[in-house]
């Protein structure tokens, strides 16, 4: 096991009827921003119950955050903020209206350019406003880590950011909120929560067993849940069970001390801002094709997780590695999300177009091992057609 440093400081409050406790959550003398999406949050009540928490406080509200939050649309909100002297943010939605909050409390004190938070990672945020989250769909994590990710529509850039200032002070997880999400966004979800974890497990071994067993213990999780996740909406139990596996997912705990790939997002995220695929679905894509290219690499890794994941025991290695990586395609298959760029009437084309993109951004030494260079990234993507 590696050494590591590991802090969370985010406040997990869970359980139904959760929602009214944002009266003790949030300063009594703070200035609120709610941020949030479209319109689902005002339409299945949640909204009203957020409102209705916050008391007398004086409140703004900022909507229209997309999927794959822009830098143009965020960068009105921290208008907002500076306008109105807001001084609290509360974060009413998924991952993208998280990460997109996460973004204007860094953006609305920071003196420069703020798009160059995230050109630097989030390496020069050295100031946050406090914020926290109710929310509504369980599958990125952002909820209880200090990380966020935000598109610049004119460049067609798409790039990640982290920062210790911007773990939430606080979040809500109510599962019933998830009962009235659209099946696509829970299947996205369950594939989302799928790759965090295997982007943290799926390397080589480092003789981390605690991570390794809890790693496994939620993709197991995923497997077992997805039918009933999909086919029964208001079933609590499998709904809370998704909502705290995709929050550990990405919360830090499993990552910590274990070799980390992350290329498979490095590569997706290229997709979503050339072509505006849903994140969920470009992980799909990428991530069976990856696992085939860097099967040697990750040979140790592919055996444990056919094993241990899949109950593959049978063959020959190379076999059992066929196997593995065909399960989680069929895995992913299996949730109605396609595992092929020409689902997408996307052909070789596409992969001239993220290799652009790839070298654009510097991603030229990804994976584990930072031997992922666009000749690799050109076979990947190439498997994945």
């Amino acid at each position: 096991m590696n050494n590591f440093d590991f802090h969370n400081p985010t406040k997990i409050v869970f359980g139904a009827d959760t929602v009214g406790k944002l009266s003790t959550l949030v300063p009594n003398d703070a200035r609120v921003l709610i941020l949030f999406g479209g319109a689902s949050a005002e339409k299945t009540g949640t909204m009203a119950e957020v409102r209705t928490a916050l008391g007398e406080r004086t409140v703004r509200e900022f909507g229209g955050i997309e999927p794959n939050p822009s830098y143009e649309t965020l960068m009105r909100a921290v208008h907002v903020v500076r306008e109105e002297k807001i001084d609290f943010l509360l974060a009413v939605g998924g991952g993208s209206v998280i990460d997109g909050t996460k973004f204007v409390a860094a953006a609305a004190l920071y003196d420069g350019e703020p798009w160059e938070i995230a050109q630097q990672g989030g390496a020069n945020v050295q100031r946050a406003l406090p914020f926290g989250s109710v929310l509504t769909l369980p599958a990125t994590g952002s909820e209880m880590n200090n990380g966020g990710v935000v598109t610049h529509k004119a460049t067609q850039s798409k790039l990640a950011f982290r920062s210790a200032l911007l773990f939430p002070a606080f979040s809500i997880l109510d599962p019933r909120k998830t009962f009235t999400l659209p099946t696509n966004q829970v299947a996205n979800g369950l594939v989302d929560a799928f790759v965090h974890t295997t982007e943290q497990y799926l390397t080589y071994p480092v003789n981390a067993k605690v991570q390794d067993r809890f790693a496994e213990g939620l993709l197991q999780t995923l497997v077992e849940i997805a039918p009933q996740a999909v086919a029964t909406p208001d079933d609590y139990e499998t709904r809370a069970n998704l909502m705290w596996t995709a929050t550990l997912a990405l919360n830090g705990l499993i990552g910590a001390g274990v070799p980390q790939d992350w290329a498979t997002h490095m590569i997706g995220h290229e997709l979503t801002a050339l072509y505006d695929i849903d994140h969920a679905r470009t992980l799909a894509l990428v991530l069976p094709a990856l696992l085939d290219v860097q099967r040697e690499q990750k040979r140790g890794k592919l055996l444990q997780f056919g094993e241990r994941v899949w109950g593959i025991t049978d063959g020959t290695d190379d076999e059992r590695i066929d196997a593995a990586i065909a399960r989680t395609r069929a895995f992913f298959e299996g949730l109605g999300i396609p595992t092929r760029l020409s689902a997408y009437q996307l052909g070789e084309e596409a992969v001239e177009a993220v290799l652009k993109q790839l070298q654009t951004h510097g991603m030229t030494a990804l994976g584990e091992h930072r031997d992922i260079d666009l000749a690799r990234s050109r076979k990947i993507l190439q498997a994945a057609l």
